[in-house]
C-alpha cells in the first residue's frame, strides 16, 4: 500500500520540491497551501492531491489531517514546512508581528502535530519532519523574532521525540542554511513594513547588503527537499539533518563562546556597513 505524506507550504520552493521528491519515492502526497490555485501546476506535474490550508486556522489543520486519513486510511509522514521570516531589530518588531511569526512557525506545526498524532499512535508508526533552520541553532542580530520561532520549534521537536518514541513515532528536524528561493523576498518585505526607531540603521544596512550576497552558500530547494525525503522514508531517521556545508557550519557555530560570536557580529556589521 502506498505510504501517505502531508506537506505544508507547497506553493513554491522547498515545499513544492518536497512533493516532487516524495512522489519520486512513490508516496501518495497531499500538498497544501493557503491558495490551492498555486498548486494546480504541481498537481498536474506530480499527481499529488491538494488541499487548502492556512496553518494559523485550527479547524483547517484538524480537517486536512482527518481528510487525508479518511481518504487513504493512514498518514505516514507529516512535513511541517510552511513558514516565513520576520526580520528586524526586536525593538522595531511590534507584538502583533511577533505573534504572527510564532503563529505560523510554531503554533502552526503544533496544531498539525496534535491533529496527526492520534492517527499515528493508533497505527503504532509515523514520522514528523519539522523544517527548521540554522537560525534555530544560532541567533543573529536583526533576526530575533525568526530565531525565537525556530529555536522554539527545535525545543518542541526535541521534547516531542522523547514523548512519542514509545508509540513507534519518529521526529526529525531539517536545518537548512540559505536556500535559493523567494523566501528572502518575503523577508525583505516584512523588514520594509517596520516603523524604524532610528537606533539600528547599521543592522538595516547589513540586511540590505546581505540580501545582495545571499546567494553565497545558498542551496537549491531540491537539495533541501531530498534531505526532507530522506528523513521521511527512513525507518530510523536521525534527530537532526543539517543541509549542505553552509547548514553544517552554521549549526556548529552554536558551540562557539558567546563572546566570540558577539565579537564576530560586531566585525561583520562594521565591514558590511
Amino acid at each position: 500500500m502506498e505510504k501517505v505524506a502531508l506537506v505544508t507550504g507547497c506553493s513554491s520552493g522547498v515545499g513544492a520540491a518536497t512533493v516532487r521528491s516524495l512522489t519520486d519515492e512513490e508516496w501518495r502526497v497531499v500538498a497544501t497551501a493557503r491558495d490551492t490555485a498555486d498548486l494546480v501546476a504541481l498537481a498536474e506535474e506530480t499527481g499529488c492531491e491538494t488541499a487548502e490550508l492556512d496553518v494559523t486556522k485550527p479547524a483547517q489543520c484538524r480537517a486536512v489531517v482527518d481528510d487525508a486519513v479518511d481518504d487513504h486510511g493512514r498518514l505516514d509522514c507529516l512535513v511541517n514546512n510552511a513558514g516565513f521570516a520576520q526580520l528586524g531589530p526586536l525593538e522595531d518588531v511590534p507584538p502583533r508581528k511577533l505573534h504572527r511569526q510564532f503563529d505560523v512557525n510554531v503554533y502552526g506545526p503544533h496544531r498539525l502535530i496534535r491533529a496527526a498524532l492520534p492517527h499515528m499512535r493508533e497505527r503504532g508508526e509515523g514520522t514528523i519532519v519539522n523544517v527548521s533552520s540554522v537560525s534555530g541553532r544560532v541567533a543573529t542580530p536583526g533576526m530575533g523574532a525568526y530565531n525565537g520561532s525556530k529555536f522554539a520549534l527545535e525545543g518542541l521537536s526535541d521534547a516531542l521525540r522523547g514523548e512519542v518514541a514509545e508509540h513507534g513515532i519518529d521526529v526529525a528536524v531539517v536545518e537548512p542554511g540559505p536556500v535559493d528561493t523567494g523566501f528572502q523576498d518575503r523577508a525583505d518585505a516584512e523588514l520594509d513594513a517596520l516603523d524604524r526607531s532610528g537606533g539600528y540603521e547599521r543592522i538595516y544596512s547589513w540586511f540590505e547588503d546581505a540580501s545582495a550576497v545571499n546567494g553565497v552558500g545558498a542551496v537549491s530547494p531540491e537539495r533541501v527537499a531530498d534531505v526532507i525525503a530522506t528523513a521521511a522514508v527512513s525507518p530510523n531517521p536521525a534527530a537532526r539533518y543539517p543541509v549542505a556545508q553552509a547548514g553544517r557550519v552554521g549549526v556548529l557555530a552554536r558551540f562557539l563562546p558567546d563572546r566570540l560570536l558577539d565579537a564576530g557580529y560586531r566585525v561583520l556589521l562594521r565591514v558590511l556597513t
